[in-house]
């Protein structure tokens, strides 16, 4: 006998949808994801579409009317909940066009829940376009299966974050300057942690006293070699993910 194929397939397109969804809704696709669907993937009546809203899972749309600009899809079915997502903050500072995009990306995907930019004194960026960024994210989270996209916060001074640290948030630093093996601070340390990143010109001596002065703040290393600033916010938040045991 031959196997029945899986349904819906590998090969159907995932959409980030605004609108909350819900077994036996119809919700009307237009602009850019409608010409995706159409143009691109050639979309059919009756054709399947993953949709997820950051909130209620992964669901089933179904193609009920095909028009030359939009299309409507029937919801009618869940096909996961959705993901348990590790409590795990990105604090970084921003960096330039293309390597800050970058850097949302990958945290996405790598699970983050949380990406906060720090602004500090060496920051070479000071204005950001939030709305591209939650953009990147949001089609990271399409391509890599995730059901919740990342919270996106405002800029936020380095001396401000510290300021209203909470309490229980374990705050890994990458430090230049020495800190423990990045892999053995962070099994050692357990709950709702967040990891900060500096500038590529990295904190200077007053902004680092101020880091270590807040509770719960651990200096990690990252290895023998100097990593540029985005580098090292993937390399520690994978690092955090396995010792959490995301992967």
């Amino acid at each position: 006998m031959p196997a029945t194929p899986a349904w819906p397939p590998q090969s159907t397109p995932r959409l980030f949808v605004e609108t909350p969804l819900r077994e036996g809704a119809q919700l009307r696709v237009e602009g850019a994801q409608a010409h995706y669907l159409l143009s691109v993937m050639r979309t059919k009546p009756g054709d399947p579409v993953k949709l997820f809203d950051g909130e209620s899972g992964e669901w089933l749309g179904i193609a009920a009317a095909i028009g030359k600009r939009d299309l409507v899809l029937d919801v009618t079915a869940r096909l996961r909940e959705r993901e348990a997502v590790p409590d795990l903050w990105l604090c970084v500072a921003p960096l330039k066009k293309g390597r800050i995009d970058w850097m949302a990306e990958k945290a996405c995907e790598l699970g983050v829940a949380r990406l906060v930019p720090v602004l500090t004194r060496r920051t070479m960026v000071d204005r950001l376009n939030l709305d591209r960024l939650r953009a990147h994210m949001i089609e990271a989270a399409e391509q890599c299966g995730r059901t919740a996209v990342p919270e996106l916060a405002e800029p936020v001074k380095l001396a401000a974050l510290l300021k209203q640290w909470p309490d229980g948030r374990t705050l890994f630093f990458a430090d230049e300057t020495g800190g423990a093996p990045a892999l053995e601070a962070m099994r050692a340390a357990k709950g709702a942690a967040a990891i900060l990143i500096g500038p590529e010109g990295g904190f200077d001596t007053e902004e680092r006293d101020a880091i270590r002065a807040v509770t719960g703040a651990v200096g990690i290393g990252l290895g023998p070699r100097i990593l540029r600033a985005d580098t090292a916010a993937a390399a520690a938040v994978s690092v955090w993910m396995a010792a959490a045991g995301d992967w």
